[in-house]
C-alpha cells in the first residue's frame, strides 16, 4: 500500500509529538525505547504501530530465525500497552495514522518534516 503525506501534515504531527513529549514524558520515553528496539532489531515500524494500535500486524511481521526474539519484542510492547496513560499515545498515533507509523517515528527520531514529504510504501 502506498501512503503519501504533505509538508503541513508532517509539521502538524511534529507539533503534536512535541506537545505529547512535554505533557506525557514517561509514556513518551517508554515509546521511544520501543522505537529504538524496533530499529535495533530492524523490524518494520508499521509492525510496531499495528501491535500498539491492536491492528492486524500479519502483513508486516518480520521474518526471524528465532521466535524468542519476536516474543521478547512483543512483550516489551505489551508493557507499554499496560501503562495507564497509553491511551494518549494511541490517540496521537490514530490522529496521524494516514502518514504512516514509519514517518511518525522518523519525526520522533529527529527527522525534519521536509525530508519525509511524499509517498511511502507500507
Amino acid at each position: 500500500m502506498i501512503i503519501t503525506s504533505s509538508y503541513e501534515e508532517l509539521v502538524q504531527a511534529k507539533r503534536a509529538i512535541a506537545k505529547f513529549k512535554a505533557t506525557k514524558p514517561e509514556v513518551y520515553q517508554q515509546f521511544l525505547r520501543i522505537i529504538h528496539l524496533t530499529r535495533q532489531l530492524q523490524f518494520n515500524f508499521q509492525y510496531m504501530g499495528c501491535i500498539i494500535m491492536d491492528e492486524d500486524p500479519s502483513k508486516f511481521r518480520p521474518k526471524v530465525h528465532d521466535e524468542y526474539i519476536l516474543k521478547v519484542y512483543e512483550e516489551e510492547i505489551d508493557k507499554l500497552k499496560r501503562n495507564q496513560k497509553v491511551k494518549e499515545l494511541k490517540q496521537l498515533l490514530d490522529a496521524y495514522k494516514q502518514i504512516g507509523y514509519g514517518k511518525l517515528t522518523g519525526l520522533i527520531l529527529g527527522k525534519q518534516p521536509l525530508s519525509l514529504v511524499g509517498p511511502a510504501v507500507v
